[in-house]
C-alpha cells in the first residue's frame, strides 16, 4: 500500500485479518463482476487506530445488485436508504457482529429551493471519492486486492490533522451544505483543523445551511455535542456564523461589556460549563446534561439590566431561559421527552443558590428533590459545574456548601424514601375517606396531601386521616 507508514499498514492489515467478512463479501461482488471498496470513515478510523465494527463499503454495483448480492450472506437486511443508493446488512462471525452499509458510486448536489440532494450514480471509484465531504474520508481499500485509493492526498491531511475538501469547498458545500456542520463535527470528534479556505466557504455559505431539514441539522448538532471535544466545534459554529441560523441562542450569549459594566462573558462561561459538566460524567457521553449545559443561560441577554449601584442583573433569566430551550428545541425537532428534560434543567439550575450558608429547611431540601425528579442527578452535576469562578476560595465554599445539600439529601432519602415521595393517603383512600367519587375534588385533596407530605415529611395513617379531614371541614360545599 504506497504513501502508507509501516504502522498504518499493519493496522489496516491487521483490520482485515480480524475482519474477514470483508474479504467474504469482497469475493461475493468480484465474483459477480463487481469492484468493491471499503471506504471513508472506516478507513479513516482504521488508520486512527480507532475502527470499530461499522464498516462502509462502495461499488459499482447498482442498488439492487447489491441487495442481491447481500440477501443470502447477511444475517439481516434493510433497503431504508435504498432511494440514495445505500444497502445496509448485519453480519455475524465469531469475532462479533458488522454492520455494513453499501453504496453505489454517486454524486449528489442540491438545487438552491430543494432540501433534498439530487443522486446520481457514477462508474468509477474516483468520480465517487471527489464528491466526498473531506478528503480525509476520501480514501479507500480496494478489496479483495488490497490496494489504497487516495487520489486527494488525505492521507497526508490525516497525519496533519487537518480538514480539506477533495474539491472546491464552495463546490462541495454547495452539493450538500450540511458538510458545513460536519466540518464542526469532525473537528470536534477528531480535534482536526479546518482548512483556511474551508472556514472561509463556511462563512461566506453559512446562510446556505437553512435549505437542510432540522433533523438532518439536529443530528449533527448531537453527534458534535456527543464528541471529545464538543467546545471546538461549537466554536467553529459560532464564528462562520453557521449557529446564527442553526442554535443562535448561543452566539446571543457573546453580551458587550464596558468599563462601567463588568460582568462574566456569558459566551465563554457557557462553553466552560458544558467542558465541567463533562468531566462529571460517569457513563459515558449524556445529551441531556451537554444540552443543559450549553444553553442554561441563554436568558440572561433578554434580561440584563443595568442597575444604578452599576452591577448587571439577570433576573428571572432561568425561567426565560427554560422557554427558549424548549422553543429552539422543538424548532430542531427534537423528541418531547428530550425538551422537557433540558428545559426542566435550565429552569432548575439556579435553585440551588437559595440554600445560601445551609438555611433550607428540610421541607425545602424535598421540594429540591421532587421538583428535580429523575433528573436530580444530572441537577447535581450541572450545580458543580456552574461555578466558573477564579477565586478559589470561593469555588471551593460553594462546593463544600453543595456537598452539604446532597449529604442532607442523603439523609433525608434514607429516612424518608424520598425518590418516591407521594402522600400518605392515596386517591382511593381519599375518596373512601371523604365519600367522593373521581372528580377534581379528590385532586385537589391529593395535592393538599402532597404540600402536607412535602412540609413536614412522612405523617402516620391516622394523623393523615385527621389532616385530611379538617382539611375537608374548611372547604367550601357546593
Amino acid at each position: 500500500m504506497p504513501g502508507l507508514t509501516e504502522a498504518q499498514t499493519l493496522g489496516l492489515q491487521e483490520l482485515l485479518r480480524v475482519s474477514p467478512v470483508a474479504d467474504e463479501i469482497a469475493g461475493r461482488f468480484q465474483d459477480a463482476g463487481h469492484r468493491l471498496s471499503l471506504v471513508g470513515g472506516s478507513v479513516r478510523d482504521a488508520l486512527l487506530g480507532r475502527l470499530g465494527n461499522d464498516l462502509d463499503f462502495t461499488t459499482d454495483a447498482r442498488p439492487q445488485q447489491i441487495l442481491k448480492l447481500v440477501k443470502g450472506w447477511a444475517d439481516a437486511v434493510w433497503d431504508v436508504g435504498i432511494a440514495f443508493g445505500t444497502v445496509g446488512a448485519r453480519k455475524d462471525t465469531p469475532e462479533g457482529s458488522f454492520l455494513i452499509e453499501i453504496t453505489t458510486y454517486r454524486s449528489e448536489a442540491y438545487d438552491r429551493s430543494s432540501r433534498k440532494p439530487e443522486v446520481s450514480y457514477g462508474d468509477s471509484i474516483e468520480q465517487d471519492l471527489v464528491r466526498r465531504d473531506f478528503t480525509v474520508n476520501a480514501m479507500a481499500v480496494d478489496l479483495p486486492g488490497r490496494s489504497f485509493v487516495d487520489p486527494h492526498r488525505g492521507l497526508d491531511d490525516l497525519e496533519a490533522r487537518v480538514l480539506r475538501t477533495p474539491a472546491t469547498p464552495e463546490e462541495s458545500f454547495s452539493d450538500d451544505p450540511l458538510r458545513m456542520m460536519r466540518a464542526a463535527r469532525f473537528a470536534a470528534q477528531l480535534d482536526f483543523e479546518p482548512a483556511p479556505e474551508v472556514v472561509a466557504a463556511m462563512t461566506a455559505m453559512a446562510e446556505r445551511i437553512t435549505i437542510v431539514s432540522a433533523e438532518r441539522v439536529q443530528a449533527e448538532l448531537n453527534k458534535l455535542l456527543l464528541a471529545e471535544h464538543p467546545v471546538k466545534g461549537l466554536r467553529l459554529l459560532v464564528e462562520t456564523g453557521l449557529a446564527d441560523h442553526v442554535l443562535p441562542e448561543l452566539p446571543a450569549l457573546r453580551l458587550e461589556s464596558d468599563e462601567h459594566h463588568r460582568h462574566k462573558d456569558v459566551y465563554e462561561h457557557s462553553l466552560t460549563v458544558l467542558e465541567q459538566a463533562i468531566a462529571l460524567e460517569t457513563e459515558g457521553p449524556d445529551l441531556v446534561l451537554r444540552l443543559a449545559a450549553l444553553l442554561h443561560d441563554i436568558g440572561k441577554p433578554r434580561t440584563r439590566r443595568f442597575e444604578s449601584d452599576g452591577r448587571v442583573s439577570f433576573h428571572h433569566h432561568e425561567m426565560v431561559g427554560a422557554k427558549m430551550t424548549r422553543k429552539r428545541m422543538r424548532e430542531l425537532k427534537y423528541s418531547n421527552e428530550l425538551v422537557a428534560e433540558v428545559s426542566k434543567l435550565v429552569e432548575l439550575h439556579l435553585r440551588f443558590h437559595g440554600y445560601g450558608g445551609g438555611e433550607w429547611t428540610d421541607s425545602a431540601v424535598r421540594r429540591y428533590v421532587t421538583d428535580a425528579g429523575p433528573l436530580l442527578t444530572r441537577l447535581h452535576k450541572l450545580t458543580r459545574s456552574d461555578c466558573t469562578t477564579r477565586n478559589k476560595r470561593k469555588a471551593a465554599a460553594l462546593a463544600r456548601t453543595y456537598d452539604s445539600l446532597e449529604e442532607r439529601i442523603a439523609v433525608l432519602q434514607t429516612q424518608e424514601e424520598l425518590d418516591a415521595i407521594r402522600p400518605a393517603l392515596d386517591g382511593n383512600e381519599i375518596m373512601q375517606l371523604l365519600g367522593l367519587r373521581p372528580g377534581p375534588a379528590v385532586g385537589r385533596a391529593y395535592k393538599h396531601m402532597l404540600e402536607l407530605r412535602l412540609e413536614h415529611g412522612p405523617m402516620e395513617h391516622e394523623a393523615a386521616v385527621a389532616a385530611l379531614r379538617e382539611w375537608w371541614a374548611a372547604q367550601p360545599q357546593d
